[in-house]
């Protein structure tokens, strides 16, 4: 617990960093004359980039078994290269500082998450990734509201760029240190089976591993980014301007609660705790998309709550239903598929809300009946459902 609590500190040092970057960077691109287009753009590579790498960063985790190089390699070039904004001169310097910091995103996290995987083995995977997610969300909380006080009392951007070396550093000395602590965590997980007997394999990985990642892809295209979710309470003026950060401020402190509540869940009854999400995803845009700030805030926090969800407890089952030996190319797998179906499904999310809001509303709930269809078959077997392969 004393790995995965410090390895949480990190992370939330981490999104301390560039989750306080990330919610400037848009206008701080504007400032040296980037079109709307152009930020969409970028910040879209981005993430792409972020998702899609983790396919061949967790396979060179498992191929190399060097999670700790790996880990720390991605770590350092985000927090390298967020402060390096403060030095930017034109928009093609920001735009390559903000792809180098979506890049150590995607180098890093299967190899991390391989840690902590193997650091859940006797835990609870569950609660391991609802720890960890916790600390993570409290950084998320805590770096968009510094940026905001920070530029409150400072001169622009760049001096909110170059504060946030400060946390960059400690994450990176936190780093070294449990690294030196801990310099083999494959150690915590030397009771694990390299292989589960008797699995139906496709492509390397378990039958089941493939109808989970489809299950998750279908509920994330039904669930909204924050910032469609912004824009409606920006267009509709539902809320004030200043407080929608407060709000996503918000989310991330529900966000929080709920990786703790369902990572205790699903190591006592498996993956059936995971079977509120469709429910909650099609709950969000009733909420979300209204008229009245009391429903707003209901939605929020309702998605702040799932969010808690997919990014602590899903992530922990992968850990499951993966042979150790794999699980570097599993979560780099799952993570891109996961993350490719979010990406389209808010951009259509997006589109069906500039024709008309029902529709998007109709979007999501259709996805999320999908999911719910999806999800059934997992539970045919095994703890919950949860075909264990160690």
């Amino acid at each position: 617990m004393k790995f995965v609590l410090a390895f949480g500190l990190v992370s939330g040092l981490g999104d301390v960093v560039y989750e306080g970057a990330r919610s400037v960077v848009g206008p701080f691109m504007a400032g040296f004359g980037a079109s709307a287009a152009l930020v969409g753009l970028v910040t879209g590579l981005g993430e792409a980039m972020a998702l899609v790498f983790r396919l061949f960063s967790g396979r060179l985790s498992d191929r190399t078994g060097r999670q700790w190089t790996i880990s720390i390699s991605g770590y350092a070039v985000t927090m390298v290269a967020v402060p390096l904004l403060a030095l930017a001169g034109n928009v093609w310097a920001v735009s390559a500082l903000v792809l180098a910091e979506r890049f150590g995103k995607g180098l890093r996290t299967p190899a991390r998450d391989t840690m902590l995987a193997q650091a859940g083995t006797d835990l609870g995977r569950g609660w391991t990734f609802a720890v960890h997610e916790a600390l993570d969300q409290v950084g998320a909380f805590i770096g968009p509201l510094a940026v905001a006080v920070f530029l409150e009392f400072s001169k622009g951007y760049r001096d909110g760029f170059a504060a946030l070396a400060i946390p960059g550093a400690a994450a990176l000395v936190v780093l070294a240190w449990l690294r030196r602590r801990v310099p083999s965590p494959r150690d915590y997980a030397a009771s694990e089976n390299s292989k589960a007997a008797g699995t139906l394999e496709l492509r390397g990985f378990p039958r089941r591993f493939w109808q989970y990642s489809a299950f998750s892809a279908a509920t994330m295209a039904g669930f909204a980014t924050f910032a469609v979710l912004a824009y409606h309470l920006d267009r509709a003026k539902v809320v004030s301007p200043p407080m929608i950060p407060i709000m996503y401020a918000a989310a991330m402190a529900a966000a929080a609660v709920a990786s703790l509540i369902s990572g205790r869940a699903y190591d006592k009854i498996g993956l059936r705790g995971l079977g509120v999400l469709p429910l909650l995803g099609a709950a969000v845009p009733f909420f979300a998309f209204a008229k009245s700030a009391a429903f707003v805030w209901v939605g929020a926090l309702l998605w702040g709550f799932a969010m808690g969800i997919h990014e602590s407890t899903m992530r922990a089952a992968v850990g499951d239903l993966v042979a150790p030996t794999r699980r570097g190319a599993g979560y780099g797998t799952f993570t891109a598929v996961y993350g490719l179906a979010w990406l389209a499904g808010a951009a259509l999310i997006g589109v069906f809300y500039d024709v008309a809001i029902h529709w998007a509303i109709v979007f999501t709930v259709v996805m999320q009946a999908l999911a719910l269809a999806l999800f059934l078959p997992l539970l045919s077997r095994g703890r919950g459902g949860c075909e264990r392969v160690a």
